[in-house]
């Protein structure tokens, strides 16, 4: 076969086998992965030098498999997903960076802020606590009072804002006192009537 034949099926065997050995995208490659992707990458050339493309479509083939392997024998052996895929190293305790932690995984304090900023946090303060995941990204849970309002808080609380001000309402000059009523389905006392 002549060269752009061979580089076409080099292509279309690397993406179909890279397609089975899954869907990671580059940020959240593993070790073990990144090492098999650059060799998966190093071995699709040596056919369009060495014109020995079935051998090559074997040894991709292999590592996929061997991919494939790991990843499931990470899953079953807590152990060794810890040796190979590295596990959440903590970086923020209560609002104060952890500079014993931060030196272990050699990450510097303005690479933690980019990714603090990135998250739209801008005060470290806010954090409870904050860790690097295995695959190199910030995950963090804020303090209480800096979290965002969510839809089932604010239901809560304009719940309770109606029920404070059914309790307290003025009855005889409030204008939404009957809105309110409706609501839960009361009756106005019969002076309103």
């Amino acid at each position: 076969m002549d060269f752009a034949w061979q580089a076409i099926i080099m292509m279309l065997s690397g993406f179909l086998l890279l397609r089975i050995s899954g869907r990671k995208s580059i940020a959240q490659m593993s070790i073990p992965t990144t090492v098999v992707m650059i060799s998966i990458g190093a071995i699709i050339v040596q056919p369009i030098i060495e014109h020995s493309m079935i051998k090559t479509i074997v040894t991709i083939a292999i590592f996929v498999a061997l991919l494939i392997v790991l990843e499931f024998l990470q899953m079953k052996i807590d152990v060794l997903e810890k040796l190979l895929s590295g596990q959440a190293i903590s970086v923020i305790e209560n609002g104060q960076f952890n500079l014993k932690n931060i030196r272990k995984i050699r990450m510097t304090i303005d690479k933690i802020e980019m990714q603090m900023r990135q998250n739209g946090i801008s005060n470290i303060a806010d954090i409870k606590n904050a860790t690097i995941e295995p695959n190199g990204q910030m995950g963090y849970e804020l303090k209480p009072d800096a979290r965002p309002l969510t839809v089932g808080e604010f239901k809560k609380l304009m719940g309770a804002m109606v029920i404070k001000q059914n309790q307290s309402a003025d009855i005889d000059g409030s204008l939404f006192y009957e809105v309110i009523q409706d609501e839960h389905a009361v009756s106005p006392p019969d002076e309103l009537k």
